[in-house]
C-alpha cells in the first residue's frame, strides 16, 4: 500500500488522518506544534520532524494548513516538501488557498516530475471525522484518478473541476454559498429569539422545510448549547471570504452579500478578537458572552 504523508494536524487534519489510519494506510505526519499531533500519533501515525522528511518517507503527501503563506512555507521552505519530494510523488494541497498559488505549485511540480492537485474540502469537523467530506479538485485527470481510492476513504463526494487552481475556485464558490447560510442562520436566531419563539422548535421546523441547510443543521444546535468550539475557525473563514472577494474582483464581479458577510466576520475576528472560535460564534455580535 502507498505510504501517505500528511502535514497539518488541526481539527480537520486530525479527522482525515484518523480515517486514513482506519483504512490501514501508513501515515507519516508533521505539524508545527507536535503536541497537536498527539491524537493521531496515539492512533498509529508516525512523526516526522519537517515537511521535507514527510516527503522523503511518503509517496502521496497531503497538506492542510491555515493560510496561503503557510502553504508557501510548507512547499517552498528550506525544509519544505519540494526539498524532499521525489520524482513520481503526488502532492495534494487540501488547504483553502488561492488559485494562483495552486497554479504555482503545479508548475513547480511539473519541472520535478511530481504530480500535483489542489483539493480543498467542505464539510467541517463533522465531515472530517465521519469521512463524509466534499472534495473539490484541480489538476490532471490522470492524477485525480490515482487519488480516487484515497478520496473515497475521507469523503463522500469528489469532483475534478479542471486544471490547477480550479479546485480552489470551486471552494470559493462553496464559501460564498456558506457565507449566505451562516449569516441567514445567525440573523434567523436573533429574530426568532427577539420574537419570543421557542428556538429548538424553530430549528426543527425550519430544518424540515425550504429553509433547511447544512449550517442550520450543524451549527444552530451548537449555538443553543453555547458551544463555540471550532468545527471551522472564524479566522480561517474570514481568510476564505477575502480570497473569494479578491478573485471576484479579478473577474470584475461585485458580490455585495459576500462583502457584507466578510465585514461581519471581520468584526468578529478583528474587533472582538474571536478568531479562534468556530464560525457559529458570529451570533456573539448580537448575543455577547463576555
Amino acid at each position: 500500500m502507498q505510504k501517505i504523508g500528511f502535514i497539518g494536524t488541526g481539527v480537520m487534519g486530525t479527522g482525515i488522518i484518523n480515517n486514513l489510519l482506519k483504512a490501514n494506510f501508513a501515515v507519516t505526519v508533521y505539524n508545527r506544534t507536535k503536541a497537536h499531533a498527539a491524537t493521531v500519533l496515539a492512533h498509529g501515525a508516525t512523526w516526522a520532524d519537517s515537511p521535507r522528511q514527510v516527503a522523503q518517507n511518503s509517496d502521496i503527501i497531503l497538506t492542510m494548513v491555515g493560510y496561503p503563506r503557510d502553504v508557501e512555507a510548507v512547499y517552498y521552505g528550506a525544509d519544505g516538501l519540494f526539498a524532499g519530494a521525489k520524482a513520481g510523488d503526488i502532492i495534494v494541497d487540501m488547504t483553502t488557498s488561492t488559485p494562483t498559488l495552486a497554479q504555482r505549485i503545479d508548475a513547480t511540480a511539473i519541472t520535478r516530475d511530481i504530480q500535483a492537485l489542489d483539493a480543498p474540502v467542505s464539510g467541517g469537523d463533522v465531515g472530517a471525522k465521519n469521512g463524509t467530506l466534499t472534495i473539490m479538485v484541480g489538476g490532471a485527470q490522470s492524477t485525480y484518478e490515482q487519488l480516487v481510492p484515497l478520496f473515497k476513504v475521507i469523503g463522500q463526494s469528489h469532483h475534478l473541476f479542471g486544471a490547477a487552481g480550479k479546485g480552489q475556485h470551486a471552494k470559493m464558490a462553496n464559501q460564498i454559498m456558506i457565507a449566505g447560510t451562516m449569516t441567514g442562520m445567525t440573523e434567523m436566531l436573533v429574530y426568532a429569539k427577539q420574537a419570543g419563539l421557542d428556538l429548538p422548535a424553530v430549528i426543527a421546523t425550519l430544518s424540515a422545510g425550504g429553509a433547511a441547510n447544512w449550517s442550520l443543521t450543524n451549527y444552530a444546535p451548537r449555538i443553543l448549547a453555547q458551544d463555540y468550539t471550532p468545527g471551522f475557525f472564524a479566522k480561517h473563514f474570514l481568510k476564505d471570504l477575502r480570497i473569494a472577494l479578491a478573485e471576484a474582483q479579478k473577474q470584475n464581479l461585485d458580490l455585495p452579500a459576500t462583502k457584507a458577510a466578510a465585514e461581519l466576520y471581520r468584526r468578529l475576528v478583528e474587533d472582538e478578537d474571536l478568531g479562534d472560535d468556530g464560525t457559529q460564534a458570529l451570533i456573539k455580535l448580537w448575543w455577547p458572552t463576555k
